[in-house]
């Protein structure tokens, strides 16, 4: 749905010099400023293009990652009224990451280039997604946690600068706040539950309290990078303040199904109005980013299983495809 007429894209820039190319700099932060979007034929720097090809395949590809955690849940959901919500779930993301791609293809790279980034290991995915799920309160603890800090996330690219990826993300944060309240509901319904429903609650807020106040990122309020993406309104808060925001909601929300964030230092700051927090353990973070996370391989082998499998289907759809083409030139001719 991105990808029409794009056969001008970024024509202004060609045969321009470099007088010509520091004007076009200035008009387009210019836009950016005015918050107007910036559109696929619209001229932009290279580095404004490359940027969003990284945010944005890097989020397609989580989508996709994203799916396997839960999946393996759905046959083993405790109700049938479970199972289908939860199928509903999966499947939504996989409509995100397809969503996502369209956006990125529309700044000049391939959703064959993305994937096989993806499969090969050189791109970047979410690294919460290479943590395991023990129980059937992990599924709670993702929607309500994992899928909260995501929304806290996304819900500012709604504004971003780039129209093609602010309009996909507006569907994209609707479906994902049923995700975080599915999430919440499975959790309230074990907290309220029997003993053991309630530790394995606990249990699942333990384990997925801190890689979720990960996923907003190391501190980058002295980056470069996050400082030039701010600019282009590509980002529009640091990682410290959504993470901070993050936590301020969830507190809350923790103590009113009564279970215990695992921070032995959190406390409440009256003066500042923010919760307070212990020290993050970016070790573990940076070892999950380089492959070393508990399930880093076998999220990477079941997305090169599952793409090998579907080569039936792509070769099926071609062929199909190529004979539709084929019946439309008989019948033109």
């Amino acid at each position: 749905m991105y990808t029409q007429g794009l056969d001008s894209l970024g024509k202004e820039s060609l045969h321009v010099g470099s007088a010509d190319t520091a004007a076009l700099e200035i008009r387009f932060q210019a836009r950016i400023d005015a918050d107007d979007k910036i559109e696929p034929k619209d001229w932009m720097p290279d580095a404004y293009r490359h940027t969003l090809i990284r945010q944005i395949s890097q989020h397609a590809h989580s989508e996709i990652v994203g799916m396997l955690p839960e999946g393996n849940w759905i046959t083993r959901a405790p109700t049938l009224r479970r199972k289908a919500v939860l199928i509903a779930k999966v499947q939504d993301e996989g409509g995100h990451g397809m969503y996502l791609y369209s956006a990125a293809e529309t700044l000049g790279i391939s959703r064959q280039q993305m994937l096989e980034q993806l499969l090969a290991g050189s791109a970047k995915y979410s690294s919460i997604f290479n943590y395991p799920t023990l129980t059937w309160a992990d599924v709670g603890a993702i929607g309500w946690l994992v899928d909260g800090a995501a929304i806290m996330n996304q819900i500012p690219i709604c504004r971003c600068s780039y129209g093609p990826y602010a309009r996909a993300m507006v569907r994209i944060c609707k479906e994902e706040s049923f995700h975080q309240r599915q999430g919440f509901e499975i959790m309230l319904a074990l907290a309220r539950g029997t003993a053991p429903q309630r530790a394995m609650a606990q249990d699942a807020l333990n384990r997925w309290w801190w890689p979720s106040i990960m996923m907003f990122g190391p501190s980058d309020t002295d980056s470069k990078h996050t400082a030039q993406s701010m600019r282009w309104k590509i980002k529009r808060f640091s990682n410290d303040e959504l993470r901070q925001k993050f936590i301020d909601i969830s507190v809350p929300q923790a103590q009113f199904l009564g279970l215990a964030i695992p921070d032995p230092e959190l406390r409440w700051d009256e003066a500042a109005q923010h919760y307070r927090f212990g020290a993050i353990d970016w070790s573990e973070f940076q070892a999950v980013l380089k492959g070393n996370g508990p399930c880093n391989r076998e999220r990477l082998g079941a997305r090169v299983r599952a793409h090998e499998d579907g080569t039936w289907v792509r070769e099926a759809a071609a062929a199909h495809a190529d004979k539709q083409r084929a019946r439309a030139a008989a019948q033109a001719a």
